[in-house]
């Protein structure tokens, strides 16, 4: 990879962790960048449309025509079309936001959301599009528990555990922590979190399976309050069999891809 398209790419990665906007000296600062090479690329990244600055020179901000380029992949590969309905009727039977996130290579990322209907109370909603935390998500513990531990310390460890703040009080910070979680993920058949992801929300999710082969984790998420250990137990029936009726839907989608030869 050139060193421009690196440093564009990393500009853009790191905007995006900034929606309300970096100055050109910080966004240099922060990825190393000579501060003239990063004013031609963000120079160039503005002329493309993908960032814009705030106010005359003002902070840079990505503008939403990455996002278009998301959601319009989602759209052409027609997963959004495919599970609407399983993510909507599972939303509407628990009540809560539920997710769908894709396995792509070593990487899960979240793709569809569907969100329970209610009036009132504390709604628990992430940005899609973002790549799962393997450590302190039901997402990431779920994906996990179909692999072997080896497997799944070495994605972990990539990955990394994070910060403090970026995760719940009872979020596992090693490798013997994560471990317990995943055997009893193992055992139940499906993953469970209580302020591991966040403080005060809790979250189940399964994985979704074509052909022996796993290609996406569906999960139910929300306050703990509402999503308690015998709630999350009593929807995890739907839970399962929503995951299992996706995973043959998925082959109308080229998202999925193709399960590698000799899995089933």
């Amino acid at each position: 990879m050139s060193i421009a398209l690196d440093r564009g790419l990393s500009v853009l990665e790191h905007l995006a962790q900034h929606p309300q906007g970096l100055p050109l000296t910080l966004i240099a600062a922060e990825l190393n960048i000579p501060l003239s090479a990063c004013h031609r690329l963000l120079a160039e990244l503005q002329r493309r449309d993908y960032v814009r600055q705030a106010r005359q020179q003002g902070d840079y901000v990505l503008t939403t025509k990455v996002v278009s380029l998301g959601l319009g992949f989602l759209s052409s590969a027609g997963i959004v079309d495919i599970a609407e309905p399983l993510l909507e009727r599972l939303a509407h039977t628990s009540g809560e936001l539920v997710r769908l996130s894709i396995v792509d290579e070593d990487r899960l990322t979240w793709v569809a959301k569907s969100q329970g209907l209610r009036q009132a109370g504390q709604r628990y909603d992430p940005d899609m599009g973002m790549d799962v935390r393997l450590s302190c998500t039901s997402s990431g513990h779920a994906w996990l528990m179909t692999m072997s531990d080896e497997r799944a310390v070495a994605l972990v460890s990539r990955q990394g555990f994070g910060l403090p703040a970026e995760y719940g009080p009872k979020a596992p910070t090693t490798l013997k922590g994560l471990l317990g979680y995943l055997h009893a993920a193992r055992v139940r058949g499906y993953a469970m979190i209580d302020e591991v992801f966040a403080p005060g929300m809790a979250a189940m999710a399964a994985p979704v399976l074509r052909r022996k082969v796993v290609i996406g984790i569906l999960s139910i998420a929300g306050p703990r309050t509402r999503l308690s250990a015998d709630r999350m137990h009593a929807l995890a029936p739907a839970l399962l069999a929503a995951a299992r009726e996706l995973g043959p839907a998925s082959s109308a989608s080229s998202l999925f891809g193709r399960p590698p030869l000799g899995k089933g």
